[in-house]
């Protein structure tokens, strides 16, 4: 992404930001509960992760990739299930640049959680897209190892969902671009270097990270001998690595053992060792696995607090891939 379409994007995210003052930002974020559905569909937890579950066992892309798709939804628009919308004339999120990158088998696992929900009388059309998405992301860190946290529910569905909207970090990101963007969601720099650690899962296309290894790229960040090996991993025209080629499938610290060796597969991820503002951060999760998973736990309930809706600018669809 350029430094221009960075900023024109970042200014149209921080405008849609400014409709929630913070005063209203926090009074929406208080309608959130891990209880808020226990009256009307109190098996909706089991009947999600049960749901997920079989997801994960069906491909393991499906834990990372609804992880993902959960980051993607909050830091657009805020945690609506817009990135589920799609939209006739094809003017919706997922299939901006950034959006066609995601996995469809993030979109399956919350459209089967769904089903599963409204599969039960109680249940059917009670709860939003937008939280089976939170509880979907949760059981896909817990279901490959990671923290069982409880999950903040109560967010209506947005209603629009647009290109133009998508603002994402990239691997190209420096701290100082990353604390920009997360900063803009209100969230920290501690905040920031704890989700990062959710790329402990998942991969990435070479194009995301290849021009770090080309031939006469001098990137010292990185470890030589990974350098090479990734250069084997991406022939012309594809391949792909691992974000955390020791623990793949498994949510871990290994993320950051990684950063220490230079072993980062993302520029932006590799920043956060390289800069001497965040890098013991990273040397204090390398070092204490339980410590990141609860820094993790707290950083993605400030996450699912962003940009909530509720019944006055939302809804409870029906069908998570368009608006009632």
């Amino acid at each position: 992404m350029s430094r221009l379409r960075f900023l024109a994007a970042a200014a149209f995210f921080l405008l849609a930001l400014d409709a929630f003052p913070p005063s209203m930002a926090a009074a929406r974020a208080q309608q959130l509960s891990p209880d808020y559905y226990a009256d009307v569909c109190p098996n909706l937890e089991s009947i999600v992760r049960d749901a997920v579950r079989m997801s994960v066992a069906h491909s393991p892309v499906a834990a990372p990739a609804t992880l993902r798709l959960f980051f993607h939804d909050c830091a657009v628009r805020g945690c609506d299930a817009s990135i589920m919308l799609i939209n006739p004339d094809g003017d919706d999120e997922w299939r901006s640049l950034d959006g066609m990158t995601l996995k469809p088998e993030g979109f399956n696992t919350v459209m089967s959680a769904k089903a599963a929900v409204d599969s039960d009388p109680q249940c059917r059309n009670m709860v939003s897209c937008a939280d089976i998405l939170a509880l979907a992301a949760r059981d896909s860190v817990f279901l490959s190892g990671g923290p069982d946290y409880q999950v903040e529910l109560g967010r209506y569905d947005g209603r629009v969902s647009t290109r133009d909207s998508v603002v994402i970090p990239h691997g190209t990101f420096n701290l100082d671009q990353l604390n920009a963007f997360f900063s803009g969601l209100g969230l920290s720099q501690a905040d920031m270097i704890a989700l990062s650690g959710a790329h402990t899962i998942g991969a990435a296309s070479c194009g995301f990270f290849g021009y770090r290894v080309v031939s006469g790229a001098d990137d010292a960040a990185m470890d030589p001998a990974f350098a090479e090996q990734l250069r084997g991993t991406c022939p012309a025209g594809g391949g792909f690595a691992f974000l955390d080629g020791a623990t793949p499938l498994g949510f871990d610290n290994e993320y950051y053992r990684n950063l220490r060796g230079g072993r980062g597969l993302l520029g932006s991820d590799q920043a956060l060792y390289a800069d001497p503002r965040s890098r013991g951060a990273v040397d204090r999760y390398a070092a204490d696995q339980e410590g990141f998973f609860d820094d993790f736990a707290a950083a993605m309930t400030r996450l699912g607090r962003v940009g909530v809706r509720t019944a006055e600018d939302g809804e409870i669809r029906r069908d998570c891939r368009f608006p009632n």
